[in-house]
Parts: structure tokens; sequence; C-alpha cells
């Protein structure tokens, strides 16, 4: 039976992040303000605590839960505040009626230049009603949405220029994606995973798996096992490059006293879920009127996973060391959920670097290595389905003007038509509103 990679003499993994930024009610009209500053804060602390990856959320009209709904504007901020930190998409939606899937690419490909080639590219679908049918996308062909655009997407960071197509879900002449990515043929691509199924999907199709789930060292282990063995046996990459790796999620909030740190952390993290739960599974929401915070209050708790590391030091390092030993390659740390409050964020994040991760950072540059030298020759097999580019002619494209003269058709007409059509708005959205 071939070796999996997952064993626990390797030792080490990454660190991450996840800025899916909460805030529940009440609110002050600063409220937001304050949380975004104090977010990029919590970056530049997590990269002098040894962090790695910094995680922001795409999310839309998720009050409370999430009011990450422009990462791409964060993580630039991010990458400007900090130096050697990867800057995550966790994840990029994709489906086009969120995300065209060529402003994507220009967004991926200039936030790896000014971040300096820092990019990790996570991608995913979208799941609760009030995001999809705001933006119209339908729940059942979602998935395909997701995989039309993504395949697409990376061939746009890839070719030059990219072709052209003609899809069931969007179709765009041939245009050369401008600017092009630092890390090429594209930035690694991840995918949003919460089953199974979605973690074999992503080993299948050459994905990194960013499991948003907690959970404990023997999951983790079972996980980790079947993802890399079905990328070993199956992978046919659906981007340009492949990404092996796997993530998870775990709730921290450390203080040297177990009961401060589980008084301070413990709510926050229960929030997370029952919220989580809230928009895609039980919830009755009233946009603009709901208050999620004092129903999760008046709720009877739920028992959880992934919630060791909230407490000591010594309890977040056990917690850390059983997920090493199934084999994770990154631990994503839920640093902010509910109402942590900002100082104990920091406080948390600089126990976390000076008495936990060290060790696990120090061991990690060897796992790498020989993962890289296990994962190669499987690779290298997988590469071999990834076809060439099209190298297919491309139509010139004329400027109106050229193209109305060869039409014979007077510009000067055009103008007057434009200038008649902008009299007529006036007159409707203004003219009338003035009366």
């Amino acid at each position: 039976m071939a070796r999996t990679f997952a064993s626990d003499d390797r030792g080490g993994m990454d660190f991450g992040m996840f800025f899916e930024l909460q805030l529940p009610r009440p609110w002050a009209d600063d409220d937001e303000q304050r949380l975004f500053h104090n977010a990029l804060e919590w970056a530049e602390l997590g990269e002098r605590a040894g962090i790695g990856y910094a995680w922001a959320q795409e999310h839309h009209f998720l009050e409370e839960y999430s009011h990450s709904s422009a990462p791409e504007v964060f993580l630039a901020a991010v990458s400007q505040r900090t130096k050697t930190m990867r800057i995550g998409h966790g994840v990029n939606l994709m489906p086009p009626q969120y995300n065209h899937p060529a402003r994507v690419a220009e967004r991926i490909a200039t936030l790896d230049l000014v971040s300096g080639g820092r990019v990790e590219w996570g991608t995913g679908e979208s799941s609760s009603r009030l995001e999809l049918e705001a933006f119209h996308v339908d729940y059942v062909k979602k998935r395909a949405l997701w995989a039309e655009a993504l395949r697409e997407c990376a061939k746009m960071l890839a070719a030059n220029p990219y072709p052209g197509y003609s899809g069931e879900f969007f179709s765009m002449p041939a245009r050369n994606i401008v600017p092009k990515p630092v890390q090429r043929p594209h930035p690694p691509m991840w995918v949003a995973c919460t089953n199974r199924d979605t973690v074999k999907l992503a080993a299948r199709l050459g994905l990194g798996a960013l499991t948003f789930a907690f959970m404990n060292g023997e999951e983790a282990a079972f996980w980790v096992r079947e993802y890399y063995d079905t990328f070993k046996a199956e992978c046919r990459p659906i981007g340009r490059a492949v990404n092996p790796n796997i993530a998870m999620l775990a709730g921290v909030m450390v203080h040297r006293d177990e009961d401060v740190a589980r008084q301070r952390g413990l709510a926050g993290q229960q929030f997370f879920k029952w919220a989580l739960a809230y928009y895609f599974r039980f919830g009755t929401h009233t946009p603009g009127r709901s208050d999620l915070w004092r129903e999760f209050s008046q709720a009877e708790p739920e028992p959880m996973a992934g919630i060791a590391a909230v407490g000591t030091p010594d309890q977040a390092r056990a917690h850390i060391a059983e997920l090493e030993a199934a084999g994770v390659d990154q631990v994503i740390f839920l640093q902010q959920a509910g109402d942590y409050e900002h100082d104990h964020v920091c406080e948390s994040l600089e126990l976390l670097g000076t008495e936990v991760l060290p060790e696990f950072s120090e061991r990690n540059e060897t796992r790498k290595k020989r993962k890289e030298e296990e994962l190669a020759p499987y690779v290298e097999q997988a590469l071999r389905h990834v076809p060439p580019l099209p190298d297919t002619a491309v139509e010139p494209v004329e400027a109106y003007p050229v193209l109305w003269e060869r039409r014979g058709v007077n510009s000067q007409e055009w103008g007057a038509k434009r200038a008649l059509d902008a009299a007529q708005l006036w007159r409707l959205n203004v003219g009338q509103g003035g009366k």
C-alpha cells in the first residue's frame, strides 16, 4: 500500500489567521471602522507571532456574522502592513453573478503584484439564501457555475492572450488580461470544504482544501488521509498547476489562566458556530432588523469541537499537536469571534507567538521538504493532464469611430443621438424630481 502523507514523524505545520470580521449588535457609528483597523493590527501581530497566512472571507449581507464583503480591499491593506505573510482569499466567490471571471483575474493579479507575490487564491460557491438570491445565483447550479468560472479564470491569468470563451454560464471575446500575477501560471488555488465530498473534490481537482470546520485529531487524520489518497490516485487539475494542501480551523483565545481564557473566548466561538448555522441552516432573517447576538444570548449553547485552543498556552499547544500528528498542513486560527475585545485578541496573539508556535515552526521546513519529495511523482502525474493553452487566431478590435466609418455610419450622428438620450435621461430622472 502506498504511503500516505499524514504520518506524525514529519512534524511542523503552517499557521494562518481567519478574518471573518464579526460585529455583534448593538452598533455604534464608528464600530465598523474600528473593527477593520483593529483587524489590520491583528495581522501585524500575527506575522510577528509566526503566523504565515491571513485569510479573509467574502460574504454579503450576513449582518453580525461577517462584515467581510470586499476582501480584496482588506487584503490589499494587509499586504502593506506585513512583509512575509501570505495573503489569502478565503474565499473568493466564483459564480459570475458575484464576480465576473475577468474581474477576478484582474484583482488576483493586482493583489499578487502589490503584495510581492504572496497571494493564496481560495475559491468557493456560496451557500446562504440571503447571498445567492440577491445576486440571482441558482442554488442547484452553483457548483457548475463555480467550476466553469474557476477553470476559465485560471486560463485568463496564464494565457497571453486569453482566447475567449462561450460557455453555459458566461461568455466573453478574446482579450488579454492585464496585469499578470507575479506567481506563474497563477497563485496557489484552494477551495472551501465543509464535508468529505468537497475535500475529495478538492483533491481530484488539484486544489488546496480549506476545511473551515472544527475537528479533533482523529477526525482530522481521516480527512487528511482521504485527501492525499485521492490526490495521488485521481487528480485532474482544474487550474494550470496543483496545490496539494489541507488546512483546518481552530478557535483560539489564549491566557495563562484557563478560567480567564474561557471567560474571554468561549462565547465568541459558540456565536461563530451558532451564527453560521443561523444563516445557512435554521434562521429566519429580517435584513436590518434581526438581532443575532440577542437571539444567540437567549439560545441554549451547543457543544462544539475545535475549541481546545481556548485555554492556556499548554492547552493550545496540545490541540495544535493533535492536528500536527494528523498531518494537517495548516491550522487557521479563528482569533476573533463574537464580542472579543481588541486587547484580548492582541494579548492572545502575543502569547501564541512567544509560548506556543515556535516549536512547530522550527520543524516545519523539514516537513515541507519531505512532503515535496514524496508528492513529486504524483504532482508530475497530475500535471500531465493539464491541456496546453490554445494558440488561436485573435480578431482585432476596432475603436468605435473606426467601426462606424467602415460601416458607413457618421460618428457625428452617434454623438447627436447620445446627446438626445442624455437630455431625455436628465428630464426623466432629474427634471421631474425638481417639480
